[in-house]
């Protein structure tokens, strides 16, 4: 490694290719550098105990074993839960009351990559602002003072289980009607979610597509967020006839659906329904989602007396709000569904697979007759431009756009009767992306088009 990739130390994970930017020296000092950052954070006197955890990438097991060696050589105790998706390491540490954890993951990017996503007690994220910082500089220092005894290392079994077990308390099993489901997990960590979830539901029959964990991504790259990546699954929804179709991401924090027409069901829908479920057991509460547009999430809360509270993009910064104002449940626009529990605030897809199975099943509706009625918006999708002066792109929107309603809380929001925007800075490629939604799909596309010309223009 020529020089120390501190790109790398990203907004809300760490993440780069490997061998080239991270490779298994690297992770040694990262595993050092938390147990330095928590050392000092709880005591030097207080034994700290980490869980850690990985998936199936095929660098994961040698990055895996030389972050154990790092935290343990710092005098960190280990708890080791194995090969584990994203929500299931945040399950074990929050609720097994640990002082944080690393999962070796990078998410759902391509299989050159690899990557470290970390937490503090309670699965709360280590991200930009909140120690991403401090942990890089320790690393690219390098100096690890510690004397006493070495960690010890302990093996964890039965969490996938546990994590389960609690899912299913947050919906009645016996409500879901027989049916047929087709998963699509792109050879990757949801998977072992939706398999231990689905053995308490012998009513639904399920169809698997890309379902053995394989780092090479043979079928496709594990992002249901691009459309493309989901064409497999829309093809085997219809072709089987099936009622849902479900696609997770690659650490399986994101979890999408499907309708029985081969329709994706869009994120602020499913957000919008699930807040609704949260809402009918907590009249009143408030609910979380980010600041992308989809209106219709804000329209239901509405309508089902909650309090809506927007929140910046990115998963750390929604979980902080949510336990600043004390939200029950929060959604993403990318596909992130967050959960108030006692212990925490973390992702859990098994609780929003199981809450939409029931809603559906009570509807006796097909799933693309059930979300016809909310599907009334228009979206343009993520549109990405590559700008040099995003400030100045951001003024002349800013003067074009001035007599619209207008919010700065991440990047700026334009509102219109009619139509309204955002347009911010990716926090990690030099990137804007706009995001627009309208009443009407012919708006969108004057829309869009007369913002991507003003921002060319730049």
């Amino acid at each position: 490694m020529a020089s120390f990739p501190s790109h790398i130390f990203k907004a809300y994970d760490i993440r780069g290719i490997y061998p080239k930017e991270l490779d298994k020296e690297l992770v040694y000092k990262i595993g050092r550098a938390y147990g330095v950052l928590r050392q000092e954070e709880l005591g030097l006197d207080k034994k700290v105990t980490i869980v850690v955890g990985h998936d199936m990438r095929l660098s994961s097991p040698i990055l895996f074993k030389e972050l154990k060696r790092g935290l343990l050589d710092q005098g960190i105790n280990v708890v080791d839960i194995g090969m584990a998706s994203t929500p299931t390491y945040y399950f074990a540490v929050a609720s097994l009351g640990y002082n944080g954890g690393m999962l070796i993951s990078a998410s759902h990017n391509p299989k050159e990559y690899n990557g470290i996503k970390i937490v503090r007690e309670r699965a709360t994220p280590v991200g930009r602002g909140t120690g991403m910082e401090k942990l890089r500089d320790l690393v690219e220092k390098g100096e690890f003072k510690y004397n006493g005894a070495k960690g010890v290392e302990e093996p964890k079994m039965g969490v996938l289980e546990a994590e389960v077990e609690v899912a299913k308390k947050y919906a009645d099993l016996q409500k879901i009607r027989p049916m047929k489901v087709v998963f699509d997990t792109a050879n990757s960590m949801g998977i072992l979610y939706l398999n231990e979830l689905f053995k308490y539901l012998p009513q639904v029959e399920v169809v698997r597509l890309n379902d053995k964990l394989d780092g090479t991504f043979p079928a496709h790259q594990a992002d249901p967020l691009q459309d493309s990546t989901l064409d497999g699954l829309r093809k085997l929804v219809i072709k089987e006839k099936a009622d849902l179709g479900i696609a997770t991401d690659g650490d399986g924090d994101r979890i999408f659906f499907i309708d029985n027409t081969g329709k994706r069901i869009k994120p602020e829908i499913m957000r919008g329904i699930l807040a609704q479920t949260f809402l009918k057991e907590n009249p009143g509460a408030t609910i979380c989602f980010d600041i992308r547009p989809g209106r219709i999430t804000e329209d239901m809360i509405l309508e089902a007396g909650g309090k809506p509270s927007v929140t910046r993009v990115g998963h750390s910064l929604i979980k902080k709000q949510m336990i600043d104002t004390g939200a029950v449940f929060g959604g993403e626009s990318s596909g992130h569904f967050f959960v108030k529990f006692p212990d925490g605030v973390y992702e859990s897809p098994t609780i929003a697979c199981l809450r939409f199975l029931q809603v559906l099943s009570e509807s006796k509706l097909s799933s693309a007759g059930f979300i016809k009625p909310l599907d009334k918006y228009f979206h343009s999708g993520e549109i990405n431009f590559e700008v040099e002066d995003k400030d100045g792109a951001l003024k002349k929107l800013k003067e074009k756009y001035a007599d619209a309603r207008i919010n700065d809380l991440d990047g700026l929001t334009f509102t219109y009767p009619d139509f309204w925007f955002n347009v911010r800075s990716s926090n990690t490629e030099p990137l804007l992306r706009l995001n627009l939604e309208a009443k009407t799909g012919k708006l969108v596309e004057k829309k869009v088009g007369e913002i991507t010309s003003l921002i060319n223009l730049n």
